[in-house]
């Protein structure tokens, strides 16, 4: 079984979200932050792992279950913390970020023996997650991150370097209010969509 690594930051206001203000305030988009990293988190505690990792910027909180390593996220662009989260990995590693609270254990049970790599693009050009059946961090080093184009750049990456890559589906990740709403949709009855109602239900 594979590590499985979520990367996130602590869910403060200002800190986390921001596209959501407007027409959420800080406060507001903290919360929902917190309840996508509580969805992600339960979905990856379901699924079968050798080792759970948080790979976090910030201190943990409430919102963490029991069953995970927390390692705090090294310095640097988004790139190299990734490389980093892969780097501390001795054997086949799967990981998302905190953007995908539809995620589910379905979707990140994975298997390597007819590949080397699993690859999720996202909807707006990044992706959601990177499994690698050897991490090897140069793999992601100076891949431009937050373009349109790194979720291409890094899986051309992988093809380059002679993998055999498995691509997962793809998803769309909480970014703007319009995405909250979208994703909320596809998973209903989680913590996410539960919170979201009850913001969207204050506006004016």
């Amino acid at each position: 079984m594979p590590t499985l690594l979520i990367i996130a930051k602590e869910p403060r206001p200002g800190r986390v979200k921001t596209r959501l203000t407007p027409p959420f305030t800080p406060g507001e988009a903290a919360e929902l932050a917190e309840a996508s990293l509580a969805d992600t988190l339960r979905a990856v505690a379901a699924t079968p792992a050798s080792r759970r990792v948080l790979v976090l910027d910030g201190s943990p909180g409430p919102w963490l279950p029991p069953g995970f390593d927390v390692v705090r996220q090294c310095a640097g662009g988004l790139d190299e913390r990734l490389a980093d989260a892969f780097a501390q990995c001795d054997g086949p590693a799967l990981l998302i970020g905190m953007d995908t609270p539809q995620v589910t254990p379905e979707l990140l049970t994975v298997d390597f023996s007819d590949c080397d790599a699993h690859f999720g693009p996202a909807e707006d050009g990044g992706f959601w997650a990177l499994g690698l059946a050897h991490p090897d961090p140069a793999l992601l080093r100076d891949v431009p991150m937050s373009t349109s184009m790194t979720g291409a750049v890094q899986r051309s990456r992988l093809i380059t370097a002679g993998l055999r890559v498995r691509d997962l589906p793809r998803l769309r990740d909480v970014d703007t209010a319009a995405d909250a709403h979208a994703v909320a949709a596809l998973a209903p009855h989680g913590t996410f969509a539960a919170r979201l109602a009850r913001h969207t239900a204050r506006r004016p």
